[in-house]
């Protein structure tokens, strides 16, 4: 009897140990979906700022500002669409269109929009590519995939990235091409990454001849 009784009381004692590690975990993970809504909200706060902010600007600032960031684009999208059609690149205006997402005025924030248009052309590639071997072109494969790709992105902590996931994904199940969907899912992804590269090289040469030579935009 005495032996039961302290077999109960030491699985009465672990029994509330596990629910009081239990209640801390639990506590931590309300505390750090906390923590994340809040940053979210004042990352939020900031730009809506930083947008009013440049909305005041005077007319000579928001001239000089706006054709920079033209020229600049412009650029970055040329080098990035040159080299497709050298290589033979059906759709290399994808590199074009990235490029022109990911070039911004400021090295810190193109570099952010970088890994989101990349983290989002790698993910919905290997999603669509996934379902498309797997279970066909068809619009329940395809409806399954948008929120597999985004779901991924969000999972993987780049839900920045999610728009584009579900964009390369569409492109891969509902747009019709020519070849085997390994070759167009790849070379979207190669024609993206590209497009990224392009676009922080012209941005960061950009921003070392600005500081160099004074230029503020």
């Amino acid at each position: 009897m005495r032996a039961e009784r302290a077999l109960r009381r030491e699985q009465g004692e672990d029994a509330v140990e596990r629910a009081a590690a239990d209640a801390v975990r639990a506590e931590a993970a309300v505390e750090e979906t906390r923590r994340a809504d809040r940053d979210t909200s004042r990352i939020r706060w900031l730009r809506d700022q930083v947008t009013r902010l440049r909305k005041r600007l005077p007319l000579r600032r928001r001239f000089s500002g706006g054709l920079a960031h033209g020229v600049m684009s412009a650029v970055a999208a040329i080098v990035a669409y040159l080299p497709t059609q050298v290589l033979g690149l059906r759709e290399g205006f994808w590199a074009a269109i990235t490029a022109v997402a990911v070039a911004q005025t400021e090295f810190g924030a193109t570099r952010s929009t970088a890994r989101d248009q990349f983290s989002g052309a790698a993910i919905g590639g290997l999603i669509g590519l996934a379902a498309y071997l797997t279970l066909g072109p068809s619009l329940p494969t395809y409806a399954a995939t948008v929120v597999l790709a985004i779901l991924a992105c969000w999972l993987v902590n780049v839900a920045s990235a999610c728009r584009l996931a579900g964009i390369t994904a569409t492109i891969i199940l509902l747009v019709p091409h020519l070849g085997p969907v390994e070759r167009m899912a790849g070379s979207r992804v190669l024609e993206v990454g590209w497009g990224v590269c392009v676009a922080i090289g012209t941005v960061w040469l950009v921003t070392r001849l600005n500081r160099r030579l004074g230029i503020k935009l």
